[in-house]
C-alpha cells in the first residue's frame, strides 16, 4: 500500500496522498517495534 501512495504522489503531487504516505509509513514504523516487544515478554515472562 505505501508503493502504491508513493507511486501516485510522484506522478500527481497531490499534497493529500503525499500526507497519506507519510501516515502509513509512520505506522508500519510502529507496528515492528511493538511486535519486537510482544515476543521479548513471551519470551521472558513476567511472574
Amino acid at each position: 500500500m505505501i508503493d502504491f501512495t508513493w507511486k501516485v504522489f510522484s506522478q500527481t503531487g497531490n499534497i493529500d496522498t503525499y500526507l497519506l504516505f507519510k501516515e502509513l509509513e509512520k505506522e508500519n514504523q510502529e507496528i515492528p517495534g511493538n511486535q519486537e516487544e510482544e515476543l521479548a515478554q513471551l519470551d521472558f515472562p513476567i511472574s
